[in-house]
């Protein structure tokens, strides 16, 4: 089960991969640009095909992919070369972006799109991913739905809490719960406590801590007919976990599980969840370099992993193999699963909306403020300044692709040496 569990999020990852890539390369074969490449993974290539213009292929490591659109920098506007400090990047680069460009293909590049399409080819990646996590937490939410407790008893707890042994069996002698001394049974529907009506396990949960240790009247639905019975409530301790801090005191206890029932839920909970996600990964980015801290010391320092920081694809298939594996219901496995794969897309559509190059989201920035210089130009009846010459920004674009590749050798590392587990 573990080894199916890593294999869902291999699939995923690869899923998410190519479908970001298709959302990029749809509208831009739509609008009229070459791509040549359609690429899953980097390095060396294991296999290709090329279907027209484009080679379609996996590469060897599959951390990511990309397409090639030919024409992504623009020539110099005057004509000459840039001169400074990075000069023979920004150069470099034209170069190569004009070399890719053959005979017949002057009207095929992307630097010549209007602002709207630009926006729709880089964005249209991410929207990809976006559309997954929807698509995964509806499946989860409102096809599978939520463990839920019900007002229907599922076990019946033989003694008290203070009166079993390390192994969670009752103690020889010991006095029955108040639920069996009073003949409920697994499988009974408590509709009534103390003669408030009961319709959930909140309700109950609620109304037995507001009880004091006295008899109640309880009415049970038992194979259809209603059973009134009445039980002795008892103040009892239960046990207590070893790190808690709060001195555990004693409650009013019946000595009833409930039977956990999956609750589909309204698909409005997707956005909320979604909402919820972009707000968490947003104070995450926030905190960015603390986190990497962290990830430092968990990999180098012996510390200690956060089970709330940042994980890498390995770190987040190593987790689903531990959901396929938990001693859980299987649907309860399969929705995890799927909230697992919905919250993977979600980091990749809001990581790679952020604004900086090589990422799309400082493509789309580059894009919008071709459009603010255009407006601008306009407004004053100057010359069209033409598209904008993102070529100037590769330096800041090669820096931050360094740090990106650092972190996620940083991941792989940690994930291994030092990886996230369930329960912490």
């Amino acid at each position: 089960m573990e080894i199916l569990g890593i294999l869902f999020l291999v699939f995923v990852v690869m899923l998410s991969i190519g479908l970001h890539e298709i959302g990029h390369l749809a509208p831009a074969k739509k609008f009229g640009v070459k791509v040549t490449q359609y690429m899953i993974g980097f390095g060396p290539t294991i296999w290709s095909k090329k279907k027209g213009d484009t080679e379609y292929g996996l590469k060897a490591i599959p951390l990511g992919g990309y397409i090639r659109m030919i024409g992504m920098v623009p020539p110099a506007r005057d004509g000459k070369d840039s001169t400074g400090p990075f000069a023979e990047i920004v150069n470099s680069a034209r170069k190569q972006s004009m070399e890719e460009i053959e005979p017949g293909d002057e009207n095929k590049v992307f630097y010549k799109l209007s602002v709207p399409k630009k926006l729709t080819v880089m964005v249209g990646g991410p929207f990809m991913n976006l559309v997954l996590a929807f698509v995964f937490f509806a499946i989860s939410f409102s096809a599978i739905g939520f463990p839920a407790a019900t007002n229907q008893v599922k076990q019946v707890v033989s003694c008290l809490p203070s009166d079993v042994d390390v192994l969670g069996d009752c103690l020889v002698g010991t006095t029955s719960s108040p639920a069996l001394a009073a003949g409920i049974k697994a499988g009974d529907e408590i509709v009534k406590f103390s003669g408030k009506e009961i319709t959930n396990w909140e309700e109950l949960a609620s109304a037995i801590q507001n009880s004091r240790a006295e008899s109640v009247a309880i009415s049970v639905l038992r194979e259809g007919k209603i059973v009134e019975l009445n039980a002795e409530i008892v103040n009892a301790i239960r046990p207590q976990s070893a790190n808690a801090t709060v001195e555990n005191k004693p409650a009013p206890y019946l000595g009833i599980a409930p039977q956990i029932i999956m609750e589909k839920q309204p698909i409005s909970s997707v956005f909320q969840t979604l909402r919820e996600i972009t707000v968490g990964t947003g104070k995450v980015l926030w905190n960015l370099p603390n986190r990497v801290g962290q990830l430092f010391g968990a990999a180098f320092l012996g510390e200690q992993r956060d089970p709330e920081g940042l994980v890498g694809i390995v770190g987040v298939t190593r987790v689903g193999g531990e959901i396929a594996a938990a001693d859980i219901p299987v649907i309860w496995r399969v929705a995890t699963l799927l909230n697992l794969a919905g919250g993977l897309n979600m980091a990749l559509f809001l990581f790679n909306l952020l604004p900086l190059l090589p990422l799309d989201g400082g493509h789309a920035a580059g894009a919008i403020y071709e459009g603010l210089r255009r407006q601008f130009a306009k407004l004053r009846r100057l010359p069209d300044p033409g598209p904008a010459d993102t070529s100037k920004m590769l330096p800041f674009a090669y820096s931050v692709a360094i740090l990106l590749i650092g972190l996620s050798m940083l991941l792989l590392y940690v994930d291994v040496v030092n990886p996230v587990r369930l329960g912490g």
